[in-house]
């Protein structure tokens, strides 16, 4: 384009645009635009008004455009010839609607209003920016791509022609595109900034500040280096957005900054002005502190530290939260660089102004460094301040040494390092003062060093004054100072140097004094594992004088603490020492005495820390606190003690007087005793051990019987008590009575036979039972358990006696225990105790098959199970958690036993919402176990596979569109609402998972409708972008795969599934879509399942999955894609082939055109695909078609694809190398499979060639196409007419044919055919078929198109078609040749069995050699051949006629074949060929080139047969003379006469003995042929006739029947007789002398009759009597010529009286001098020797004939004469003057003596005067007969005297009056006399007389060689 054109394209209007008034093509985002073109404005209006009333149900605010864009005066709005200001106003309100717009613009109702837009107001034009601006967001979806496609944007100038690349191909603008335009072209990044200062007066435009952020952001993470460019662009914009009061356009800009501060270093002023900013924002916008904060952390991070000036400060300081939010931060980032800015300016603050910032100094920083500014601070104020200032720092310095003394002390150590002056050392001291450890650092009265450094002292003086100096603070009540020594060891230290064994060596007081001193540091107030007091406690307890002693010894290795007393805290070994003291192991009875004291008192001193859990009705460890577990453990061991104690040993009844206070002080009431018996009874069976106590069985027999001992002396109501249902007793002694040890088994019982008697006790029935068994109990540890059972039940049954619920289940007596202990499983506080957990563990197995009713009836026990289902607690690890528990219990039978559906679907629903919420694998591995174990009805699970339908909540229209459009999860969920028929994709996936492997379900077709449902909701847009579910869709895939094999294993269709609801284009779009291979796999297994079912749906949504696989799959190097497209083939189309087996043909059919439609599709991917793997692709694709069906299709496909595409990319030079290469490779192909395979797809591929018009104009003749589109076949999809010109029509049937010809001559195959053995006879027979009819076809075609421009190509097509026929031929061994060719002949088409016969013939002619099988079975032939031979009866068509008499040409002269080959060695075979053709000759009706085929195989059978032809002579030599006779015929059909010609010829060659009755026909009939005929061939054979009849037939019998002939033929059949005489001149030539004399004078009276020819039978016609003349005397002179002297002078001189017999008119006359002048010719010489005779007779004759000499009454006379007879006349002058001639001429022996001569001369010059005939007769005569006459006369005289004679003679005629005569002088010879009579003629008045001497003198002078004046 030139540049003025660019110039004048610029400046073009877009009103201008042509297109706008053109109604073919409309711009249309909904519609093709063709279809738009149809529609009319009012439907676009309807359209964008509707769609406009859908958004305003969303957003309100697009009401205010209902009266604008919207309105009904829209309708007529015509923008291009609108005003400017009009149009700007019109270009607002379309942008700001376009805005407005942006977030919705996936949904439907926006692109309807968009449609409006563009056809009414020509947006995409007029306002291409708003257009863009608009769908820019969306840009990676189709929708965007469509918009694209509609700007005129293909200037390379247009500001969007980079988008132009999008227009054609239609795909998406990749991200990474969009990015890189972003960042090279600052316009487009202005573009996008400005769409957001353009928006932010539009409400709900998240999208937009998203596309902003992720964009801007993104490009400046990819541009390699921001330049100054992108950072002065972006600054404008970021300002606004700092300054913005809109969230998101806050939090973008955030993201931008930091993205900025990352990537470039910024200048410092430019880095203080952002911060700043930023500092502003967060005051304004306090909900983004967090991101605000964070991005400044960013900004200072990357940037130069130092360059932010103090004005930022107080901004930050303004944030309310800005503490907690650094807190927050700090837990998971680094903030450090915001603390070097913020903590100069900070501690400034509070040295110089009032302490309200020391709130601050509680956050979680990084405190040495606010240390070390602080330090710095402190040195820098004046000794005045100090002071003052300590007073109000105090508190925080030491709140900062307690909580970070580390930091503190590297702060001061740092400082230390530093310091050079004494004031800086002063100050640093005073600071020191202020903290709690001010004690280490404070200087010593008497020495120059602090107290820290005076311990450490090398001099021991100055150690010991401040180990003094260390006890008076020690004394005093220094809080702070005691910590701080803890803290800093110095206590630590001091223990270890009291622990020196120097220092109590050999002073035991001092020892004991030192251990009880530290003693009381073992006692602990702070429980805390790192607290201060723990450390000392450990570092005491590890001292050697605590850990040698016998009370603390191992107290450093424990871990039991006390909070109470000392003696609490190494009780433990004590009471193991009494223990051993008590069995008099190692202790002294004294001090065992002591201690029994000790112990007295420790009972009666020990308190109860909490008294409360005695009244519990169960004393439970489990829910007692340390203190409690403490107390308990200790009565217990006491209680172990004092028992053990008071069985045996010295101090026995010591130990016993301790059993009473111990139960006096501590259990004091029988309830609470025997409480703690029962917690000693059962604590051997309690899971745990809280009290840290071991029960032995001894001690637990020991408390038994103490039980039983006490339980015996108890009063009535107390045992009642007891044994009440609340109190432990009978519990514990159930627990006992399991119990291993048979001791403890029997005490239990004894207890037990104390409660007997209590009838009160809810345990006595199960007492009284329990007791009955005791021996069993006592025996057996087990046996309780076991019939446990059956005990409860006869309580029941005994409690239950004559109610109704006696059958209830235990579950419902239970149910409140479970729902009470389900209630302890709260998710944040589960508190159960182990006994509890496994109670409930028993609890819940009784939820099984028995009690299933139950949950069905009493919906509260439904809800207790839906509970426990939903209890993931697991409190201990030794048991499994309560869910899995509950779910082991869903069983099959438990399951089924539900029986209501609704009960079942309420279990299944909240199974599969356990699996999408919890994330336990073992709950999800049990939730899997139960759904595969039990047996579901599929339509439980389809319900749960349907969307949720809408929650009813109260919200408005806005908030529930916001929801939908939103992409991600959204952070408030308060305000979320629920979407219509949303579907919860994790759940549906985990369910999907579950049906995966699931066998037991019930009417699994009810699964369908729900799997589609979903599949299609995978494949919406909005799902896809929302989620990534192609894991999902190939769930639902695989399940739909499963349900299609359930119903129906064997893969044929079923009755049960509806074909409806298998929404089969889903499948297909799945493939289409994904770009997963999984998911492709998935699909294609379905559908080659589906294809079984449903074949003709998949037959009809089949092709886009091979179109997809084509342009993708296959252009894959590698073996997986390999394998999908194998898996692919294999799956679908056997399904598809199988299910349309024994269909219908419409079934079938489609079936095949789909097929094929998939092989165009493999051909057309063909070039992409890596050559090595094209093979194997199509051997893969042909092995799962069938080759025998579809190689065929493939091969022509191929064909297709060189015409149309290889061979026009191809040049010239290259095109033979690529057919070439290409037939090689499908002969390949072809090879891969058996050869009849490849001889059926060769037949296929004929037929289809045979359906083709001959050319594309014959293709554009046929009907055009109805109102009902044709549907269309496999003929279309291979190749289409009407796509393709007539030149590729034409070179694809040569390709195809060139092809097959190769594909039969290549080695492969013909090695192929070798090695075959299977190759029947019938496929080469139908492929002979097949080649045949198709030769047939082109023949016809070579026929019509002769005259055309494309005959060579149909002539080269015939030619190649004669090719295949060949190869076809010689692939065929002979004996399958002949049954082949047997077979083919009884073919029902005509031209098969016609070209069956010429192969047949081809092999007769070319092969010499036969087998003698061969031979047998070629003589069969001969029947077949004769019916066809026979004419058919019936009515056919003319057509059909022709076709059948063609064939029966054909077998006739495969039967001549046959009898040639084979008919001399089997004649009596051929007898019934002879008679049959005979028969067919004999036939009147009988079509003439039948017949002609009948009469060659006659003469060929007759010549052979010989004698056995001769019965059928009488039939046939009439039947062939009557043909002979047929004169129309004859001169109609050449061939025919040829044939009967031949057949007449053959007979008489062979039977010559056998004809003379048909002899006179034979010769009349073929002297009439010879006399019609002008065929050269048929001329031949005549001759051939008429020789054989010469020379076969003997002359007795030939010249009697040609003297008939001639009779015959004289009068009216003079034509006749040339060819005649031919025939008796041949016989007459061939006759032997003997022969010839014996039949002379019969010949001769034959010729006497014949030479009367002229006198009797001359009708006037001179010319044809003279023909007839000339044969007769051929005739004749042939007879003469074998005459001797002897014979022949007889027959002359009869021949010459004969001439001039009285009465002979002058025609014998002209008859006979003819002859003799032939005579002469012939005899030469010896004729002279019989002219002597003639002499005389010839000079009278001269006389009467020369006209000059006769008087004027004769000429009067004469003149009445007709002019015929001067004709004859002159013939006769003529014949004599020529007879004459020739006799002087070979006058060898002096003919002419004087007399003769004299005789002569005279006649012979007056001829010079004669003038009959008239002057031109008159010249001839003279000229050509005359003259030469005269001239040889004169020679032959050879006398020089009568030669002057005759010179005088003939000049005398000069003198003439005539000049006529005076021009004679030519015939003068030069001779001196003639001068006289020359010179008169030179004066002559006759200028020809003249000229004629003038020319006689130049001869003369030429002869004479001089000059002849002289002489005149």
């Amino acid at each position: 384009m030139t540049s003025l054109a660019h110039q004048l394209k610029r400046l073009a209007l877009p009103q201008n645009d042509s297109n706008l008034l053109s109604q073919r093509v409309v711009a249309s985002v909904l519609f093709d635009p063709k279809d738009a073109a149809s529609m009319d404005r009012s439907t676009f209006y309807a359209l964008g008004c509707t769609g406009l009333e859908e958004l305003m149900g969303i957003d309100p605010a697009f009401s205010e455009f209902q009266e604008t864009l919207f309105s009904q005066a829209s309708l007529t709005l015509e923008r291009s010839v609108q005003s400017k200001e009009v149009n700007k106003k019109l270009d607002k309100s379309i942008s700001l609607f376009l805005t407005r717009l942006s977030p919705y613009f996936l949904l439907k109702p926006a692109l309807k209003c968009i449609e409006w837009l563009i056809h009414r107001f020509h947006i995409q034009l007029y306002n291409q920016d708003s257009l863009i601006a608009c769908v820019l967001p969306y840009h990676e979806t189709k929708v965007f791509v469509r918009v694209i496609q509609l700007l005129k944007i293909e200037d390379p100038t247009h500001k969007w022609h980079w988008l132009h690349g999008l227009q054609k191909p239609g795909v998406p603008l990749a991200r990474g595109t969009l990015l890189t335009h972003c960042y090279k072209d600052l316009g487009f990044m202005d573009f996008i900034c400005s769409m957001v200062t353009d928006s932010v007066k539009v409400k709900h435009l998240r999208v937009i500040f998203s596309f902003y952020a992720s964009t801007i952001v993104s490009a400046l993470d990819a541009v390699e280096k921001i330049t100054n460019s992108i950072i002065a662009k972006l600054l404008p914009f970021v300002q606004l957005g700092l300054k913005s009061n809109l969230l998101d356009y806050v939090a973008a800009t955030y993201m931008v900054v930091c993205q900025m501060a990352v990537k470039v270093v910024m200048e410092a002023q430019l880095v203080d002005s952002l911060t700043v900013q930023l500092c502003k924002s967060l005051s304004r916008m306090p909900q983004l502190s967090r991101e605000g904060l964070s991005c400044i952390i960013v900004l200072l991070q990357n940037q130069k530290e130092g360059i932010v000036g103090p004005k930022a400060f107080g901004y930050l300081c303004a944030i309310p939260t800005l503490v907690s939010t650094l807190q927050s931060i700090a837990t998971v980032h680094d903030i450090s660089p915001l603390l070097r800015y913020l903590l100069p300016h900070l501690i400034h603050s509070v040295m110089t102004q009032d302490g309200w910032f020391l709130s601050v100094f509680c956050i979680n920083l990084q405190w040495h460094l606010f240390s070390e500014y602080k330090c710095t601070s402190y040195i820098e104020l004046s000794s005045d301040r100090i002071s003052a200032l300590n007073q109000r720092i105090q508190s925080a310095v030491r709140q900062f040494e307690s909580r970070y003394p580390c930091a503190l002390d590297v702060a001061l150590e740092n400082h230390v390092k530093k310091m050079s002056s004494d004031h800086e050392k002063t100050v640093l001291h005073q600071f020191i003062s202020l903290t709690m450890s001010c004690g280490k650092y404070q200087i010593l009265p008497d020495s120059d060093t602090s107290l820290m450094l005076s311990l450490n002292h090398p001099l021991a003086s100055v150690r010991n004054m401040a180990v003094d100096y260390l006890k008076e603070i020690l004394t005093s009540e220094h809080l702070y100072l005691t910590f701080s020594l803890c803290r800093c060891s110095v206590l630590k230290e001091a223990v270890r140097v009291l622990d020196d064994p120097r220092i109590i060596e050999g002073n035991p007081d001092l020892k004991a004094q030192i251990s009880w001193e530290i003693l009381p540091f073992l006692v602990l107030t702070n429980a805390a594992p790192k607290c201060v007091e723990l450390q000392m406690a450990s570092c005491v307890a590890e001292t050697t004088l605590l850990s040698q002693h016998p009370l603390t010894h191992g107290w450093a290795k424990g871990k039991h603490s006390c909070c109470f007393t000392c003696l609490l805290i190494f009780e433990k070994r004590n009471l193991i020492f009494l223990q051993k003291m008590s069995s008099d192991l190692s202790a002294e009875r004294e001090q065992g005495l002591l201690l029994l004291s000790l112990l007295r008192l420790f009972i009666t001193a020990l308190k109860c820390p909490d008294s409360t859990f005695k009244d519990e009705p169960w004393w439970n460890p489990e829910k007692m606190d340390a203190n409690t577990c403490c107390y308990v453990h200790l009565l217990c061991r006491l209680f172990d003690v004092v028992i053990s104690g008071a069985s045996q040993g010295p101090l026995a009844l010591c130990f016993k007087s301790l059993m009473q206070p111990l139960l006096q002080v501590h259990l004091n009431e029988p309830t609470t005793l025997f409480k703690f018996l029962s917690l000693l009874w059962g604590y051997n069976s309690n899971l745990g051990d809280q009290l840290d106590c071991q029960v032995s069985a001894i001690l637990q027999t020991q408390a038994l019987y103490v039980g039983k001992a006490l339980l015996c002396n108890q009063p009535i109501k107390t045992r009642n008590v007891l044994a009440a249902g609340s109190s432990p007793v009978v519990p514990s002694l159930l627990v006992c009575l399991c119990s291993g040890v048979c001791e403890v088994r029997r005490a239990a019982i004894a207890v037990l036979h104390s409660l007997s008697g209590v009838v009160s006790s809810p345990y006595y029935l199960l007492v009284e039972n329990v007791l009955k068994s005791s021996e069993e109990i006592i025996a057996d540890p087990s046996y309780l358990s076991q019939v446990s059972q059956s005990i409860i039940h006869a309580v029941l049954a005994l409690y239950s006696f004559g109610k109704k619920d006696f059958h209830l289940p235990v579950l419902a007596i239970l149910l409140p225990a479970v729902e009470r202990l389900l209630e302890q499983c709260a998710p944040d506080s589960c508190t159960f105790l182990p006994d509890e957990a496994h109670l409930l563990q028993l609890l819940l197995s009784k939820f099984n098959e028995a009690s299933a009713p139950l949950l069905v009836k009493d919906p509260r026990c439904l809800e207790v199970f839906i509970r426990a289902l939903g209890t993931s607690a697991k409190p201990y690890p030794s048991m499994p958690g309560f869910q899995i528990i509950a779910l082991e219990q869903i069983t099959k039978p438990f399951f089924n036993a539900l029986g209501d559906e609704k009960i079942q679907q309420k279990i299944l629903s909240v199974l599969f919402d356990l699996l999408v919420g919890n994330k336990n694998p073992a709950c999800a591995q049990a939730i899997n176990s139960v759904f595969k174990a039990i047996a579901v009805d599929a339509e439980l699970v389809a319900n749960e596979l349907m969307p949720v339908e809408k929650q009813k909540v109260t919200a408005t229209v806005q908030q529930a569109r916001r929801s939908k459009m939103q992409t991600r999860k959204t952070q408030d969920t308060s305000r979320a609402v629920s979407e219509e028929n949303v579907v919860s994709w994790p759940r549906v996936t985990l369910i999907l998972e579950l049906l995966q492997h699931k066998k037991k379900l019930r009417r699994a077709e009810c699964l369908v409708p729900a799997l589609f449902n979903l599949l299609s909701r995978c494949l919406e847009p909005a799902a896809a972008e929302q989620e990534n579910l192609e894991y999902t869709k190939q769930l639902i895939l695989s399940c739909l795969l499963n349900v299609c094999q359930k119903l129906s294993p064997d893969g044929g269709p079923i009755n049960v599934l509806e074909e409806d609801k298998f929404n089969v284009e889903l499948v297909v779009q799945c493939v289409r879509m994904s770009d997963m291979p999984q998911t492709h796999h998935h699909a294609l297994l379905l559908l080659g399942a589906l294809a079984g079912i449903f074949p003709e749906k998949v037959l009809h949504n089949i092709m886009p999955i091979f179109t997809f696989m084509g342009s993708n799959i296959m252009r894959l190097d590698d073996t997986y894609s390999f394998q999908v497209i194998n898996k692919t083939v294999q799956a679908v189309i056997p399904a598809l082939i199988k299910a349309n087996e024994g269909g219908s043909a419409q079934s079938e059919g489609n079936m095949e055109t789909v097929v094929s439609h998939i092989v165009h599709v493999f051909v057309d991917a063909l070039p992409h695909v890596p050559e090595h793997r094209r093979l194997p692709i199509l051997s893969q694709l042909m092995n799962t078609l069938g080759p025998s069906r579809f190689l065929w299709v493939l091969m022509l496909l191929l064909f297709k694809q060189h015409v149309t595409q290889t061979s026009v990319s191809a040049t010239g030079a290259e095109k033979e190398a690529v057919v070439e290469r290409d037939q090689d490779f499908w002969i390949s192909v072809c090879c891969e499979f058996e050869v009849k395979e490849q001889l059926t797809s060769i037949i296929r591929i004929l037929q289809y060639l045979m359906t083709l018009p001959q050319d594309k104009e014959e293709g554009k003749n046929c009907p055009l196409q109805s109102a009902v589109k044709k549907e269309e076949t496999v003929s279309d999809v291979i190749f289409s007419v009407e796509a393709n010109s007539g030149k590729d029509l034409r070179h694809f049937k040569f390709l195809s044919i060139s092809f097959m010809a190769q594909l039969l001559a290549s080695d492969r195959f013909v090695g192929k055919v070798a090695d075959c053995e299977d190759i029947t006879e019938s496929t080469l027979q139908t492929l002979l078929e097949e080649v045949l009819r198709y030769i047939h076809a082109v023949a016809r075609c070579v026929e019509d198109n002769a005259d055309k421009p494309t005959a060579k190509f149909w002539r080269a097509l015939l030619s190649k078609s004669y090719d295949i026929l060949d190869k076809v031929n010689a692939l065929l061994p002979m004996d399958s040749f002949i049954m082949v060719m047997r077979g083919l002949m009884g073919n029902q088409l005509a031209s098969v069995r016609r070209k069956a016969m010429e192969l047949l013939n081809n092999k007769l002619q070319q092969r010499t050699q036969w087998v003698e099988e061969q031979i047998t079975v070629l003589l069969e032939l001969i029947g077949v051949l004769l019916k066809i031979v026979g004419r058919r009866h019936g009515q056919v068509t003319a057509q059909e006629e022709e076709e059948l008499a063609i064939n029966r040409q054909t077998a006739l002269y495969s039967l001549k074949l046959l009898c040639r080959n084979f008919g001399s060695g089997h004649q009596e075979p051929f007898v019934p060929v002879l008679k049959k053709a005979v028969e067919l000759v004999a036939d009147k009706d009988e079509e003439k080139n039948v017949m002609g085929s009948a009469l060659l195989c006659v003469a060929e059978v007759t010549s052979t047969l010989k004698a056995l032809a001769i019965p059928q002579l009488h039939s046939l030599m009439p039947a062939v003379l009557d043909t002979l006779k047929e004169r129309k015929d004859l001169l109609n059909n050449e061939i025919y006469l040829l044939s009967a010609v031949t057949a007449l010829q053959r007979v008489s060659e062979t039977l010559p003995h056998f004809i003379s009755p048909y002899l006179e026909d034979t010769i009349s009939q073929v002297c009439i042929t010879k006399r019609l005929t002008s065929c050269p061939q048929l001329s031949v054979r005549l001759s051939s006739l008429s020789t054989t009849l010469a020379t076969k037939v003997p002359p007795r019998v030939l010249i009697p029947t040609i003297t008939k002939c001639h009779c015959a033929m004289v009068d009216v059949q003079q034509n006749r007789l040339g060819p005649l005489m031919i025939i008796l001149k041949e016989h007459i030539t061939h006759m032997e002398k003997d022969q010839l004399n014996n039949h002379q004078s019969e010949l001769t009276s034959f010729f006497l009759s014949a030479l009367d020819f002229r006198a009797q039978h001359c009708q006037g016609d001179l010319k044809k009597t003279g023909e007839i003349e000339g044969c007769v005397i051929d005739c004749l002179l042939v007879m003469v010529m074998k005459l001797s002297e002897v014979t022949f002078r007889p027959l002359f001189f009869k021949l010459f009286d004969w001439s001039k017999m009285d009465g002979a008119s002058k025609n014998r006359l002209l008859t006979f001098y003819r002859l003799a002048d032939s005579i002469a010719n012939k005899l030469k010489g010896l004729f002279v020797l019989f002219a002597g005779q003639l002499v005389k007779p010839i000079s009278e004759l001269l006389r009467q004939l020369n006209i000059s000499h006769t008087d004027d009454e004769d000429e009067e006379e004469d003149s009445d004469d007709d002019e015929d007879n001067v004709t004859k006349s002159s013939l006769l002058l003529q014949y004599v003057l020529d007879c004459l001639h020739k006799i002087f001429l070979y006058d060898t022996q002096r003919f002419l003596s004087k007399e003769r001569a004299d005789a002569l001369l005279g006649p012979l010059v007056d001829q010079l005067e004669n003038m009959l005939g008239g002057d031109e007769i008159y010249k001839t005569h003279i000229t050509k007969h005359l003259v030469p006459c005269i001239a040889q006369f004169a020679v032959a005289m050879g006398d020089d005297s009568q030669w002057k004679v005759l010179n005088y003679q003939i000049l005398l005629k000069t003198r003439h009056s005539s000049p006529k005569y005076t021009v004679l002088p030519s015939v003068i010879f030069v001779v001196a006399s003639n001068s006289e009579f020359l010179p008169p003629c030179f004066t002559d008045e006759c200028e020809e007389v003249e000229q004629q001497v003038q020319k006689v003198i130049h001869e003369m002078e030429t002869i004479l060689g001089e000059p002849l004046q002289s002489y005149f």
